[in-house]
């Protein structure tokens, strides 16, 4: 039987695995600290139960880290991510010929793992367009900020960081800069471009003053660019005033924006392309709201629906 692997050794595997990520894949740095946040619950892991040999993990051995992390309380979308990370830390260490085959590959998320995304529907999510008013001291920017967000689908990271010089609204589109800095230009809508062109030409100049070679568009009171702490809070606030329950977030209206495409007639690969994602296994997610259209109409107009 061999001995327990040197825990010190797993941790400078996962530390070139982290070094691949950020210079050779190009992942951003919020992407990098997720997967190595999920490798340390596998470092820890793999040094309470005296893993015999990390770099020959068996099929059992990895199945009961699956049930550790489930046991801890992580959430099911946690635990498929720690999953990912795993399988993606095996697949390195293989390029490099630290392993010949690993039984991570065997492992796939369960099907109860699978989370729909939240997604409102578009009477609400007019409501939600419409809470804030001219008695908001940043009526003008908020009301962009969540036009924008429900227009393009942006990630929260992608819509606080975005650029003057990323806006065409002439041409009706702006670009966005994703996960590895991929670029992709998504279309903005007219009422996308309206509340632009009036918190631009309007409000953005007071908040700019200190500053008035800021580059971002969306600015905080002091001329900087809004966190996404920021963000998270003001969709919190207008959900609020909206009347809107259940769990609302910058990422319900990408979702959001993704489904009600879909509904619309949309195919999935354009989705897929307006929303940066790498694969279309990811897109795929929102096929479920499609699916119960059609069921409904079946239901509706086949003889024996």
């Amino acid at each position: 039987m061999s001995q327990p692997t040197e825990n010190g050794e797993l941790r400078q595997d996962i530390v070139a695995f982290r070094t691949y990520l950020r210079s050779e894949r190009g992942l951003s740095v919020n992407t990098v600290l997720a997967y190595g946040r999920d490798l340390e619950h596998f470092a820890r892991w793999a040094e309470d139960t005296a893993l015999p040999d990390y770099l020959q993990p068996s099929l059992v051995e990895l199945s009961g880290f699956v049930t550790h992390v489930r046991e801890v309380g992580l959430a099911p979308p946690s635990v498929a991510r720690c999953l990912v990370a795993v399988k993606m830390f095996y697949r390195f260490l293989k390029l490099e010929g630290r392993v010949r085959q690993s039984a991570v590959d065997l492992l796939s998320s369960p099907r109860l793992w699978e989370r729909v995304p939240q997604v409102l529907s578009p009477e609400v999510v007019d409501r939600l367009l419409a809470a804030p008013t001219p008695e908001d001291r940043y009526y003008l920017r908020d009301r962009a900020l969540l036009e924008t967000l429900y227009a393009t689908g942006t990630r929260a990271s992608e819509v606080v960081s975005l650029q003057l010089a990323d806006l065409h609204l002439e041409h009706g589109f702006c670009k966005c800069h994703g996960k590895g800095n991929k670029q992709r230009v998504v279309p903005l809508g007219s009422k996308a471009q309206e509340a632009l062109r009036e918190y631009l030409s309007e409000l953005r100049p007071q908040l700019c003053v200190r500053d008035p070679s800021a580059p971002w568009v969306f600015l905080s009171r002091g001329g900087r660019p809004l966190t996404r702490i920021t963000l998270w809070l003001l969709v919190k606030k207008y959900v609020r005033r909206a009347g809107i329950t259940g769990k609302v977030s910058p990422h319900t209206l990408r979702h959001s924006f993704a489904t009600h495409l879909l509904e619309g007639g949309a195919d999935l690969r354009t989705v897929q392309e307006l929303l940066g994602h790498a694969n279309i296994r990811t897109t795929q997610h929102y096929t479920h709201v499609d699916r119960k259209r059609l069921r409904a109409i079946h239901r509706k107009y086949h003889p024996r629906g």
